[in-house]
């Protein structure tokens, strides 16, 4: 016992336990504030876990380090060769105690922030009903968010249906004049969160939230759904079914139906709209399970999915012939992977695949928004149709005026033939029904950057960046910004961030030409000739443009559009290529591959 008194008498004496006390207040204060800003920091989630793990193993050697080491008034020196009467360890404990009341009133201060002022890192959120009501106020009345249905069969398997029937609800509400609905990229980020309603609202820009769960079983299905007021979480309206599988389709129509009146909301009545479905017209459930898989392996968003989407898109048509939307899908699945993963002679075959399925649909039926918007694709990317592809997605769009797809699609082939600015407005609306898609926060960077607002492209690219950290292209995205800024270091710091494999040698090859490596720079280059001359020949004009080689720029440009590159759509809003628009050259090159020669971007200098 004595012993046991003495080791910590000499714990004390020689400040082990207020150091223990100090570093335990450091982390939690650290913590706190870790937490607190790395939203507004951009520091992915995992920042705060891993810095308490590397917290809990420094300890040891943090109080290691106390126990062997004292300060003097020579400086620090190991315990052992200190002379009693030099010790000044009671003096250096008053001052460990005033760093520890510092400490905890830092940490106190930033959990009462947290606490009151704070709500998980989603910026300044106040507390108070009549602050929580103005936040709500700039949102329109007539809004909703289609929460994911829980999936509650058991049956991880059983996730397309859940998810097929929170689609389907979405895509009925989208049919009513004047109601914002936000598409399932957006609403679908929040499966399973554990943000109250409030917080879903104002981040989805939203008065409403409709949500619920399913349970299939057998011949039965089960449907529970509730309409919430988001602003401060009280239901509206809810409801219970119990229905016979066969009964499906009239079962969502009751739902769309309850909702669409508590909120006051009207089909579209006038104009050229028309009622949308994607329905099988059978009726045959089967088909309309296989569209809804198809729908599911499609958003996986990979060379595998898109060959699953088609075969389940493929069995849907057998099942019905007659399903125009499902062979719309096909259609559109056919050029998704003709564009990203294809080349020559398949990607030829893949783009014939689409042009067949999509002339179907359009005989089946010819008022499908989704079957022009198909045919608008393909147009775009097959056949380098800008302008068809354009009258194609505004008839899509008359049909179906709320279909945020469509509206996005709008702004590709705008930005193509010169008009940067209509594109960023159209960019701007779709996010506004879709606010966290990653991918269109990469395109509306490349029309800002395009346009020389370099501080909003930044923005833009790097919200894309912190929705979707590990996507492709989203570097590379910023490797241009950074270019145009003159920014060397931060560009090769994006470029060595892009993916590994094509786009991070293109980033590289783009981002070394601005240095003085200049042997950097020649091998980046020449390492993306050497790798992807067949697959990125517009990124090669790219690099030669900015390393001021007109002559290799234009041959690079020529061999893309003979590969039929898709990289030819960016020439209008290229700030680097459009160093060179006043050339002969490249008026006649604009004319070759059917483009104007005036654009509203801005070059390079």
């Amino acid at each position: 016992m004595a012993s046991s008194r003495s080791f910590f008498a000499e714990l004390k004496r020689r400040n082990v336990v207020r150091a223990a006390v100090l570093y335990a207040g450091a982390v939690w204060a650290f913590g706190q504030g870790l937490s607190q800003f790395s939203p507004a920091l951009r520091l992915p989630d995992w920042t705060t876990r891993w810095f308490l793990v590397a917290a809990a193993i420094g300890l040891p050697f943090w109080l290691a380090f106390a126990w062997f080491y004292e300060f003097t008034p020579h400086g620090l020196k190991r315990e052992s060769e200190v002379a009693p009467h030099e010790s000044i360890t009671r003096q250096t404990g008053r001052k460990l105690d005033f760093a520890i009341i510092g400490v905890l009133v830092v940490a106190v201060v930033l959990l009462l922030t947290n606490t009151f002022v704070w709500h998980e890192g989603a910026g300044l959120q106040v507390q108070s009903p009549q602050d929580t009501k103005a936040a709500f106020a700039r949102i329109p009345e007539k809004s909703i968010a289609v929460l994911p249905l829980s999936n509650e069969s058991g049956d991880k398997d059983q996730q397309y249906f859940s998810d097929g029937l929170s689609e389907d609800l979405i895509n009925a509400l989208s049919q009513f004049a004047g109601l914002k609905v936000i598409s399932r990229n957006s609403s679908f980020q929040f499966r399973d969160s554990r943000d109250d309603a409030p917080i879903i609202g104002e981040k989805l820009g939203v008065a409403h939230l409709l949500e619920g769960s399913v349970h299939k079983l057998g011949g039965e299905v089960r449907i529970s759904a509730e309409l919430v007021n988001a602003s401060d979480g009280s239901t509206l309206w809810s409801q219970h079914y119990d229905r016979p599988y066969k009964d499906l389709f009239q079962l969502q129509d009751d739902i769309t139906r309850a909702v669409a009146a508590a909120l006051k909301a009207k089909l579209f009545e006038s104009g050229d709209a028309v009622v949308q479905s994607d329905r099988p017209p059978s009726g045959n459930l089967a088909a309309w399970q296989a569209y809804q898989q198809g729908n599911f392996y499609h958003l996986r968003n990979t060379e595998a999915g898109f060959l699953a989407a088609i075969a389940q898109f493929t069995a849907a048509t057998r099942v019905d012939p007659r399903y125009a939307a499902a062979w719309a899908q096909l259609s559109r699945m056919w050029s998704g992977l003709a564009v990203q993963y294809l080349a020559g002679a398949s990607q030829q075959r893949a783009y014939s695949q689409a042009g067949a399925a999509v002339q179907t649909a359009l005989a089946l039926d010819p008022n499908l928004a989704s079957a022009h918007a198909a045919r608008g694709y393909l147009l775009q990317n097959a056949d380098f149709n800008w302008r068809g592809a354009q009258s194609e997605y505004r008839r899509a769009q008359q049909l179906a005026p709320n279909d945020v797809q469509v509206l996005f699609d709008l702004s590709n082939p705008d930005a193509t033939l010169g008009r940067v600015q209509s594109a960023v407005t159209l960019t701007r609306e779709a996010l506004a029904r879709d606010p966290l898609h990653a991918s269109w926060y990469n395109w509306l960077s490349a029309y800002l950057s395009a346009l020389g607002r370099l501080d909003e492209a930044e923005q833009a690219i790097r919200k894309a960046i912190t929705l979707q950290p590990a996507a492709d292209s989203f570097h590379l995205q910023l490797t241009v910004v950074a270019i145009q800024r003159g920014n060397t270091q931060a560009a090769l710091t994006a470029a060595r961030q892009e993916s590994s494999g094509s786009w991070q040698r293109a980033a590289l090859a783009l981002a070394t030409q601005m240095g003085k490596d200049r042997a950097a720079a020649d091998g980046a280059l020449q390492l993306l000739i050497e790798k992807d001359a067949d697959q990125d020949p517009y990124q090669i004009a790219q690099a030669y443009a900015l390393r001021h080689d007109s002559d290799n720029m234009f041959k690079w440009l020529n061999r893309a559009w003979a590969a039929r590159d898709p990289g030819i759509a960016y020439l209008m809003y290229d700030p680097f290529v459009l160093r060179y628009q006043h050339d002969p050259r490249f008026i006649a090159f604009c004319g070759k591959v059917g483009l104007p020669t005036t654009t509203d971007a801005v070059a390079m200098k």
